[in-house]
């Protein structure tokens, strides 16, 4: 039984429970797209159909990974097929612990107001979007959010941190910025903001279908 209610994997050369990261970021992916496309749809079309049967697999892999065994977590399991090729990335397990209960308290506050109660509000709306923001950095950027609060709420520091975060590194000649990047930053978003002005009136006109041009086009 303790072989498969267990939480983390023991590897050699690591002293604690590790997960392999590569795994839970394909399963943040997968996690973020349903989300992402839920939440739209509850937005912009007031149909929250998608967004109920989300919050209940969100809250049910959850729970497997939590109480069960990562191991066993469907999409832990699909994302281990899909990163099966690439070499893990160990992490310690102990922070991911942390940040899936996290996960899994704000999964219980959903079923209980938009399942259970039929409901929306701007508690659901904050949570969804602290979900979206959680589960985009996780898969994006490989920065577990969760884990942050982990050393706050513990004090002491995780270890087996993604990117090696946790330990005290000088920087690579490859990660350093200089002024003349933060100019371009800025050129950036003058560039976007600029875009917006001079173009969105031209940008609101709806397309018109691409053989209909043509044909208006080739009987001129």
């Amino acid at each position: 039984m303790s072989k498969i209610i267990k939480f983390g994997e023991e590897v050699k050369g690591y002293e604690i429970p590790v997960l392999n990261e590569r795994e839970i970021r394909a399963a943040a992916g997968i996690f973020f797209v349903f989300a992402f496309t839920s939440v739209l749809l509850a937005v912009m079309k007031g149909n929250f159909v998608s967004l109920k049967y989300f919050i209940i697999i969100f809250l049910f892999d959850f729970i497997i990974r939590v109480f069960i065994n990562p191991r066993f977590s469907p999409t832990l399991i699909i994302g281990r097929l899909i990163v099966i090729r690439q070499v893990p990335e160990y992490v310690g397990a102990a922070q991911k612990k942390f940040a899936w209960v996290i996960g899994l308290i704000l999964a219980l506050i959903m079923l209980a107001l938009v399942v259970f109660v039929n409901s929306f509000s701007p508690i659901t709306g904050l949570i969804c979007l602290i979900c979206l923001i959680f589960l985009f950095f996780e898969s994006a950027f490989g920065i577990c959010l969760g884990c942050l609060f982990y050393g706050w709420f513990y004090g002491k520091k995780a270890r087996y941190c993604p990117g090696e975060v946790c330990e005290v590194h000088d920087r690579h000649e490859i990660q350093k910025s200089s002024w003349v990047h933060w100019v371009i930053i800025l050129g950036f978003i003058a560039f976007i903001i600029l875009s917006v002005y001079f173009f969105n009136d031209t940008f609101k006109e709806q397309p018109r279908d691409l053989f209909q041009i043509m044909g208006s086009a080739s009987s001129k």
